[in-house]
């Protein structure tokens, strides 16, 4: 994989990132957490329908991996509702996000014969500094101890199901079709999640609360559907590090909808993210 990350895919999981903020802040915000997932795994299911409709089938050899990755998007979820139970969503956040890409970066280079330049290995690491100073800015206390351990298992969820999808589209021969089995497979599984976690008690609290999950899974959907793209144009670290510069954008909505305090030091750990951003994309 050449060092060089192209303009326009860099861009476009800029752009991921930021819908993978807005949709996580609509599952922090919902009444009920549980019946905006159960809706966010409808979206997903119905939306990989529609994509299976569009695209030619993947191909055999990356069905393994699809299957792998529709069980770790389960844990993914299961552990991210747990995350946002726990803690704030301008600490968990982050510190998820920040989590998967150094974990991606090395696996990538170790494993998977991809390479980085120094520049660029240098806005990885500066991406994950800025985050994980956005997760703790404003000091940690023994009650978020828990939330923290929730969110840094939901950080090594995220990396799994990266590098499994990062080889897996490239085994595809189509993005979308890839996607689209992804979504189809993934949906139901969480919804059944839902299910059993919950019982039938899910159910009215879902169907007052539609508007805000529907949308929020269709924005999961195109939010990931370009990363699975982006990641048959460039290297899967490149990739994950870029994807988390929208916990700026999270940051932003926790205080504007959140309540919660940015401050100096979370604005200069934003400052810090976006020079990793520059770094990344310089040849």
């Amino acid at each position: 994989m050449s060092h060089t990350f192209p303009l326009v895919p860099a861009l476009a999981v800029i752009f991921a990132g930021v819908l993978h903020a807005t949709w996580n802040a609509l599952a922090k915000a919902a009444t009920d957490r549980y019946a905006g997932f159960a809706l966010i795994g409808a979206a997903q299911g119905g939306a990989g329908l529609l994509m299976l409709c569009l695209a030619a089938a993947p191909a055999r050899a990356s069905w393994p991996w699809i299957a792998v990755s529709i069980a770790l998007h389960a844990v993914y979820t299961w552990l991210l509702a747990r995350s946002y139970e726990l803690g704030d969503f301008n600490q968990v956040y982050p510190l998820a996000r920040g989590t998967g890409p150094l974990i991606v970066a090395f696996v990538a280079a170790t494993a998977l014969g991809e390479h980085l330049s120094t520049t660029q290995l240098a806005g990885v690491a500066a991406i994950c500094g800025g985050l994980g100073a956005l997760a703790f800015a404003g000091g940690v206390s023994r009650r978020q101890g828990r939330a923290i351990g929730a969110a840094v298992l939901t950080g090594v969820s995220i990396a799994g199901y990266t590098l499994v999808d990062g080889v897996g589209v490239r085994h595809a021969g189509t993005a979308v079709g890839y996607s689209g089995w992804l979504f189809f497979g993934m949906g139901p599984v969480v919804v059944a999640w839902v299910a059993v976690a919950r019982g039938r008690s899910v159910w009215p609290a879902a169907r007052a609360q539609w508007r805000s999950g529907l949308p929020g899974g269709l924005i999961s959907v195109l939010g990931y559907g370009i990363v699975v793209w982006a990641q048959t144009r460039g290297a899967l670290a490149a990739v994950a590090a870029l994807r988390e510069t929208g916990v700026i954008t999270g940051a932003i909505i926790g205080v504007v909808f959140f309540h919660e305090r940015m401050g100096l030091p979370r604005l200069a750990a934003a400052g810090v993210v976006v020079t990793g951003v520059a770094l990344i994309n310089l040849h």
